[in-house]
């Protein structure tokens, strides 16, 4: 049995008000995209995508559940238990890429961005509002388009309207995103109609991490371990993508 690595939290920092980042070392390689199996002693063991792959490296958690709230009272120098990296990664594109990240999209894709030449990236980040942006210093390098929801900051819409517009203006040699699915499942759309490869995380209720338990499972592929990242082409096979995930009782429900 792989069991987990304790490590000790050495960072934290608050990115909104519900969305935290805490660092620690663990000297496992690690790529964009892949996750860690986190367990928090006495509560439960959850999958969280991987913030930073450095030699420091982090998750983001968003207070959502029982166990997000029990991760998000630890501070500095309080213990966790970590197996992985699991999963796919991103494949690092070439040339000019788009990436297109919703709400806590982000987190998967920020360390990817930071490795791109600035020329060569273009980020669509959208967000419901203005307080809910985050990793703004992460990727403010890169040439930025920004939507909310509600009209708070940046453009007023959704971020595949965003999308849409520079996908008019520019060429793409790749697009890489991350977010709610019924926004992926447009990118990918767009993607095919411009011949452009693509490149999405999906999200999917885990609990072994290892493609064992089935939780996680659509249309014949496990998000944990054939995934989480898929492109275009597999993707296009999967006909519950964009429309169908299933709960944490196995019950198949409407996205």
């Amino acid at each position: 049995m792989n069991y987990p690595e304790i490590v000790r939290i050495a960072e934290t920092k608050k990115e909104t008000e519900n969305i935290k980042t805490f660092r620690f070392k663990y000297n496992k390689k690690v790529r964009p995209g892949q996750f860690f199996m986190v367990w928090i002693s006495g509560v439960d063991e959850i999958p969280m995508s991987v913030s930073y792959t450095d030699n420091f490296k982090g998750i983001t958690v968003e207070q959502v559940g029982e166990a997000t709230k029990a991760l998000f009272k630890m501070k500095k120098g309080d213990k966790i238990g970590i197996r992985g990296p699991y999963g796919n990664g991103f494949k690092t594109p070439k040339g000019k890429v788009l990436f297109v990240a919703g709400g806590t999209g982000i987190i998967p894709v920020a360390s990817l961005i930071e490795k791109i030449k600035k020329k060569n990236a273009v980020v669509v980040f959208g967000a419901k509002t203005k307080k809910k942006l985050f990793f703004m210093d992460r990727i403010k390098k890169s040439k930025l388009l920004i939507s909310t929801d509600n009209g708070s900051f940046g453009y007023h819409g959704f971020a595949s309207e965003l999308v849409e517009e520079a996908l008019r203006k520019e060429k793409f040699n790749s697009i890489i995103t991350c977010g709610p699915e019924k926004m992926m499942k447009k990118i990918l759309d767009l993607g095919i109609k411009h011949k452009i490869p693509v490149q999405a995380s999906l999200e999917r209720f885990m609990k072994c991490g290892i493609g064992i338990c089935d939780s996680c499972a659509i249309n014949g592929y496990h998000v944990c371990k054939d995934g989480p990242v898929f492109d275009d082409k597999t993707l296009g096979k999967m006909k519950d993508f964009g429309k169908f995930k299933r709960e944490a009782s196995g019950r198949r429900v409407r996205i």
